[in-house]
C-alpha cells in the first residue's frame, strides 16, 4: 500500500503580511499554541487571521493577543471566543531572551505565521523593530529598482 497524497488545503499557512513591511525583523522563535479543539479545526480550513496580532510577556508567559480565530462553523454552544488571548508555549531561556529584548524598549514581538507542523499548530514569532516611514519608501524604491533590474535582464536574453 503506497503513501496517502498530502491534501493541500489540510496542510494552511496564514501569514502576516505586514510584518516585513513595518518591522526590521531579527531572532525568531517557532512556539506552540495552546489552543482549544474548534480553534484546530478553524486553523485548519485557513479560517485565521495574525495581521494585527502581537506578543506579550505576562507573568513568566508569553501570550499571543489579538490574533483572530473563527469559531468553527460545525461547533456546539461551547464555541470559542475569536479574540482570546492565547498561550504560547516556548522554554524557559526563549522566554527569558524575550522578556530582556522586549524590557530593554523599542521592540515588539510579531507573528510572521501560523502554521502546522505534523498535527501541532505553530507559530513563529520575532523580535522586530518598528519602522519610520522614511525606512519604508526607502524599501520601495529598492524593490522598484530591482524590477526594473530584473526586467532589463530578461530582455537582453
Amino acid at each position: 500500500m503506497g503513501a496517502q497524497p498530502r491534501d493541500p488545503h489540510r496542510y494552511t499557512e496564514i501569514r502576516n503580511a505586514k510584518a516585513g513591511r513595518d518591522y526590521f525583523l531579527e531572532h525568531k522563535f517557532e512556539a506552540g499554541v495552546a489552543l482549544r479543539g474548534t480553534e484546530v479545526k478553524s486553523v485548519r480550513n485557513g479560517r485565521a487571521q495574525i495581521n494585527d496580532a502581537f506578543g506579550r510577556v505576562d507573568g513568566g508567559e508569553v501570550w499571543l493577543c489579538g490574533a483572530h480565530i473563527d469559531p468553527y462553523e460545525y461547533g456546539s454552544d461551547n464555541n470559542h471566543d475569536a479574540r482570546r488571548d492565547r498561550k504560547l508555549l516556548l522554554h524557559k531561556h526563549e522566554i527569558r531572551r524575550i522578556t530582556q529584548a522586549l524590557e530593554a524598549g523599542g521592540r515588539a514581538l510579531v507573528p510572521l505565521r501560523l502554521y502546522f507542523k505534523d498535527a501541532l499548530v505553530k507559530v513563529e514569532l520575532a523580535l522586530g523593530t518598528g519602522k519610520k516611514q522614511f525606512d519604508k519608501r526607502e524599501d520601495l524604491k529598492r524593490r522598484a529598482q530591482n524590477r526594473d533590474i530584473q526586467r532589463a535582464l530578461r530582455g537582453r536574453r
